[in-house]
């Protein structure tokens, strides 16, 4: 659902609000202030380096972010898709109904859209 309260505001960005989460959860998140400031730069760079080349969003169908960014969420989801139709196919006693995960790529998504471009379906299935 789309934020109203702060259009346009800095702090009222939901991406920024759930990479601040995953930080603060990550399993290295260390307990206690950082003793340096190199000792905070290294975590905040390792952090990044699996953010972005591990971490399989919810949001991006379980791909990581540089998948996305290149362009291979397709091919990962369409390989995915035709292991799970296989496992369906070869276990049906194990697949309660029809349906399966989606896996189809998720289309475009906007920090603030313009209202012109603004498509309420997208948001809300978001």
């Amino acid at each position: 659902m789309p934020r109203r309260s702060a259009p346009r505001v800095s702090n009222d960005n939901p991406y920024s609000e759930s990479l601040f989460k995953t930080v603060k959860y990550h399993h290295t998140f260390p307990e206690n202030p950082f003793k340096t400031l190199s000792e905070a730069r290294n975590w905040v760079e390792a952090f990044v380096c699996w953010f972005n080349n591990e971490h399989q969003h919810s949001a991006l169908k379980f791909v990581t972010p540089n998948q996305r960014h290149n362009g291979l969420d397709s091919a990962v989801l369409e390989k995915r898709k035709r292991v799970i139709e296989q496992a369906k196919r070869d276990n049906p006693e194990r697949w309660n109904g029809r349906q399966t995960r989606n896996l189809t790529p998720i289309g475009h998504v906007y920090l603030n859209p313009d209202k012109e471009n603004f498509n309420t379906t997208e948001c809300q299935a978001a």
